[in-house]
């Protein structure tokens, strides 16, 4: 049972870290398409439509390999974990029923009005259609943390004949752990849309390919935010740690009398043994915090030079801007981790122990065949992903398919037609344009 309880835990881990992933690019960047396309709706600036059709083709990408990942997570909670949905699937099961049936799939069918209606509806409709699509995936978050809020701190339930029942859907709603994490991964996924697009503009302007001015302008609206919402990030951590600390004080180790007392209740209600986290966990608790001071201080640096204007000048700090993109999401996934892992060993924070939430009779080589199946689609999902975002995000604003009005020619198209005496020298090779001012 041991092995198979590590194996199962092993692939719920890898399996959650890999959405996570997606999610937290997916809502920081449709949070900036928002912006971007309603100052097109406002002015009419073509500039703001070619950021919104750019960044926005980027945004697709990525939602639609984060739903794969999605899926195999719903097939694991069936196969794996159904000692879990059959004790709280009654209270666990709703706010993620919810989840799918009004918020993914409201989004969903939203986003695609939004990618087909490019050209074939006024700018208002279209903008309000993206304002809906970032509203329901931002219901979507909440409602998934709605159900995992209840895992770290189970409240507006009764147990009854061996299951969970719902009791107060109200305070399911307004749980203080699922609210103050709600408003935390909402501010680091905004931290991880900021990077991301301060990266792509910061390889582009380096290089020199020929879109300074649209890349600036983009690096003017995501590197001065970004120390604001790192800072709002870390705020509401702080209000998730004072809430965790009341609620699951053993997450934190032996720091208290709290947590003392309450391992003392443990082991009468579920006899002896281990009710604190795995020494780990603690370990993920900083190495949350230091990317976060590399980000901050890297976004400040930047800021400063783009204040002088000469950011475009300095090739170290456009590159350290690039290679600075892997470090929110270290600190989304150590933050994660330390969510997660600190509840151990508990599914249910005093109510379900991990161990009780596998599926009866489940054998080794069963868990071991899905976790390499699940694990193999979820990283190739990955590397699929980070391929296409590379590959469109190099091509530049020119070589977006998102929104081409009929007859347009992507920088494909253009850069495959022969030349003839007298064209244009390509935008690429052009000399670079001056630096762009505020």
């Amino acid at each position: 049972m041991d092995d198979v309880l590590v194996l199962a835990r092993l692939q719920f881990a890898i399996t959650a870290i890999a959405h996570y992933l997606f999610v937290a690019l997916t809502l920081g960047l449709v949070t900036y398409l928002v912006v971007m396309q309603t100052r097109w709706a406002v002015t009419g600036k073509e500039t703001h439509r070619r950021q919104t059709r750019f960044w926005g083709q980027l945004y697709v990408i990525n939602y639609a390999m984060g739903i794969g990942t999605g899926i195999v997570m719903e097939f694991q909670f069936g196969l794996t974990w159904s000692g879990l949905t059959h004790f709280v699937g009654n209270v666990f099961g709703a706010p993620l029923a919810i989840e799918t049936l009004v918020a993914f799939f409201a989004e969903s069918t939203l986003l695609g009005l939004w990618i087909f209606g490019w050209n074939r509806m006024g700018r208002t409709l279209h903008t309000v259609l993206l304002w809906l699509v970032a509203l329901t995936a931002y219901a979507s978050v909440f409602f998934v943390l709605t159900a995992n809020g209840f895992l770290n701190h189970p409240v507006g339930y009764e147990t009854k004949d061996g299951t969970v029942r719902l009791t107060d859907f109200t305070a399911l709603l307004t749980n203080p752990n699922a609210l103050s994490a709600s408003a935390h991964i909402l501010a680091a996924a905004v931290v991880t849309g900021s990077f991301f697009i301060i990266a792509v503009s910061a390889w582009h302007l380096r290089r020199r390919t020929g879109h300074d001015e649209f890349f600036w302008s983009s690096m003017k609206l995501a590197l001065p935010l970004a120390p604001v919402f790192i800072l709002a990030t870390a705020a509401l951590g702080g209000w998730q740690i004072d809430h965790s600390v009341r609620q699951t004080p053993t997450k934190y180790g032996e720091r208290s009398d709290r947590a003392q007392a309450l391992v003392e209740t443990f082991t009468e209600k579920f006899g002896p043994g281990n009710y604190f986290p795995p020494g780990f966990s603690q370990t993920a608790e900083f190495v949350m915090i230091i990317p976060a001071l590399f980000m901050m201080l890297i976004a400040v640096i930047g800021g400063l030079f783009m204040i002088k204007r000469n950011l475009i000048r300095r090739k170290v700090l456009l590159w350290l801007l690039t290679a600075a993109l892997v470090l929110p999401y270290v600190s989304n996934v150590s933050g994660w981790i330390f969510r997660e892992v600190g509840r151990q060993p508990w599914a249910v924070y005093g109510v379900l122990k991990t161990e009780d939430a596998v599926t009866p009779g489940l054998g080794f080589g069963t868990v071991l065949t899905s976790l390499l199946v699940f694990g193999t689609l979820v990283v190739g999902l990955l590397i699929v992903d980070w391929a296409l975002l590379l590959r469109f995000a190099r091509r530049g604003p020119d070589g977006s398919h998102l929104g081409r009005a009929p007859g347009e020619k992507s920088e494909d198209t253009v850069a495959d037609l022969p030349r003839q005496a007298g064209d244009p020298t390509p935008a690429a090779s052009s000399p670079p344009p001056s630096v762009p001012t505020f």
